[in-house]
Parts: structure tokens; sequence; C-alpha cells
């Protein structure tokens, strides 16, 4: 079962690397994009809205190779940073409903109770010069229990909590841009700070009160996107490492972890654009300082969606997560909608 598994992390990341030696020979040019937010969690989206630049295109070829303009994927991030000195807003809403439990053997067992979780991520995006950009993003998250199997220490079978997750700081850098061989690649490095509720937990708030992760977390790798007329296609590669923390018992050493993403987009007319997104993360051991003690978890989750350009500075994105393999974690499903306007 565990081999099979495996398999499904080392498709996608073949397909990743013969995106970035130039494997995929399109007709098209590259269009501008600027990334979604990236709470890990569930509220992270991608921004792709400004004018396109048309990279190594033909002298004379019509506008039909031109890369259409697109939302970009919801969670999985784009490649192309936002032009220097615009400024973009996304709001992301995120409404998740846990469905099973994953154990060590990747299997599903019961959750114990009915839990969902709200997630409204602010993301805020600026060019600061040429090829590099920058965005912050903050999330409120409120979480829900009720029918709990394991009551309180009042008997409390129902419970919420809500408040501010952690932060996440981003910088994107345009490596390379796109040409007919060779995909755009970026390089990013990000920060998530703790400040988000992750000790001195209640209780009788029954779990819904962990809403941060305690570490700072450190992540860098590499985006890449390529127009394969009639799609466009994204990937992400990314290597995090998390700092040490205590929490209410004990010195609690996380695991590093892998984030893999995979996404396609296919333009239905001028407005309409149909998305498929394939994410997922895998624990690993940790690289750097005191050997692990937290069990190692995976996920791997797809989300269907669809997107509306309304206009040329304002988008809006619809698309339902669905958490499909994994363990020492849990499965959600996850309707999500995120909009973003350009200035």
């Amino acid at each position: 079962m565990q081999y099979g598994k495996m398999r499904l992390f080392w498709l996608p990341l073949i397909c990743a690397c013969w995106l970035i030696t130039g494997g995929i020979n399109p007709v098209g040019a590259v269009a501008e994009e600027s990334k979604t937010g990236s709470n890990p969690a569930l509220v992270e989206g991608e921004i792709r809205l400004e004018d396109q630049e048309k990279v190594g295109k033909p002298e004379g070829e019509g506008t039909e190779d031109e890369c259409p303009t697109t939302f970009g994927p919801i969670i999985t991030d784009t490649a192309v940073p936002i032009e220097k000195g615009k400024f973009a807003i996304q709001p992301t809403f995120s409404l998740g409903f846990i469905t099973d439990s994953l154990t060590q053997s990747w299997r599903r067992v019961s959750a114990g109770g009915n839990y969902s979780s709200f997630g409204m991520g602010w993301k805020f995006t600026y060019g600061l010069w040429d090829n590099l950009e920058t965005f912050v993003v903050a999330t409120y998250i409120h979480n829900w229990a009720s029918d709990v199997n394991e009551a309180g220490p009042g008997g409390e079978r129902s419970a919420d909590f809500g408040g501010l997750g952690d932060i996440n700081l981003t910088f994107k850098y345009c490596l390379v841009e796109e040409t007919e061989t060779r995909p755009t690649v970026s390089a990013l490095f990000f920060t998530d700070f703790p400040v988000g509720h992750y000790k001195h937990l209640n209780p009788r708030y029954l779990g819904t009160d962990a809403i941060g992760g305690g570490a700072y977390a450190f992540t860098g790798g590499l985006n890449l996107s390529k127009y394969v007329r009639p799609f466009v296609l994204y990937g992400n590669l990314w290597y995090s490492v998390s700092t040490a923390f205590t929490d209410d018992e004990t010195r609690v050493y996380p695991r590093d972890k892998v984030t893999l993403n995979l996404a396609g987009e296919y333009p239905l007319t001028k407005k309409w654009v149909a998305l498929l997104e394939l994410t997922s993360y895998w624990d690993t051991g940790r690289m750097i300082g005191h050997k692990a003690n937290t069990p190692a978890s995976c996920l791997v989750s797809v989300m269907p969606g669809i997107e509306y350009m309304a206009t040329e500075k304002f988008s809006m994105a619809l698309g339902l997560n669905v958490d499909l393999i994994g363990k020492n974690s849990e499965t959600s499903i996850i309707p999500m909608l995120s909009m973003v306007y350009a200035f």
C-alpha cells in the first residue's frame, strides 16, 4: 500500500523536472502572473492579472499564440512576479469540513466528531522592482467542534474558537523568462511567523483553539509556469524547515516538509477558465538540528475549479478542494472562493 502511495509523489516530481528542462515544446508565450496566499493550510490562492509579457514570440506571429490572461490557480503558486510599482489585494475564503482521520498505515478512520473550519485570508502584493514581488498574507481562522466522542472536563461536546492565524511574508524573483522551449522559472523564499494561538490551550475548547503552528517556518523553492496551447501549466517544488518550540507540555522538534503542487488552466472563453490542481506535502526528517519528535505526515489533494475574469482589474475563482490520500493527517472537503483586485 505504501509503495503505491509513494508513486504518486514521484510521478508529479518527474513532470516538474521535465518542465524545468524545457521538455515541452509549446507554441506560445508567457503571461504576467502573481502569487496567491500562502497559509499552508487552506487559504492560499494565485493571481495573474496585469498586462501580458510576450516572451520569445516570433515577429509577425498572431495573437492566437499569446498566453491568455487568467486568474491563476487558487492554491498552486504562479511564477511571473507582479510588475514593478503595481499593487494587488486578494481575499480568499474557505470553509472546510473534516471527513476522516488518516492513520500511519494510510487508512481512513473516524474523526471522532464533527469538525469544521472557516478561513479568511488577505493577501497584499507589491512589485518592489523588475522581476521581484513581495506579499504578506494574514488569515483569520474560526474552528468548530460538535458531537465529539471525548467530552471536555465539564462534559463539553461542542465548542468553537477564532482568531488570527500565522502570518506569511514572501519574496519571489523571476530567474528565467519563458521562451518557446523553456518555462518561466522563479525562486521564492517565505517565512511563516507563529502569531496564531498554539499554547495554553483550554481543554473545554476541544482543540478548536489551536490555530497556529508554533514554529517559525522558512521555505525556499522554485515556481514554474508554461503556456502549452491551449493549456497554462504551473508547478511548485518547495522545501521547508521549522524551528523548535515549546507547547504546553514538551519541546517540539517539527519535521522538514516538501511541498509539490501541479496545476493547469483551460480557457473556455475570454472570461471563463477551467482549473484543475493537484497539491501535496510530504514530511521528511530534520536536515539541521535535533531529531524530529513528531510523526511523519503527508497529504495529497485535488481541486477542480472555475475562474471568471470580470474586468481587466477584477477577477474571481471558485474551487472545491478534496483530500484524497495521506497519513497521520485529516481529510477535508473545502469549498474556496478567491477574488483579486489589481491597482
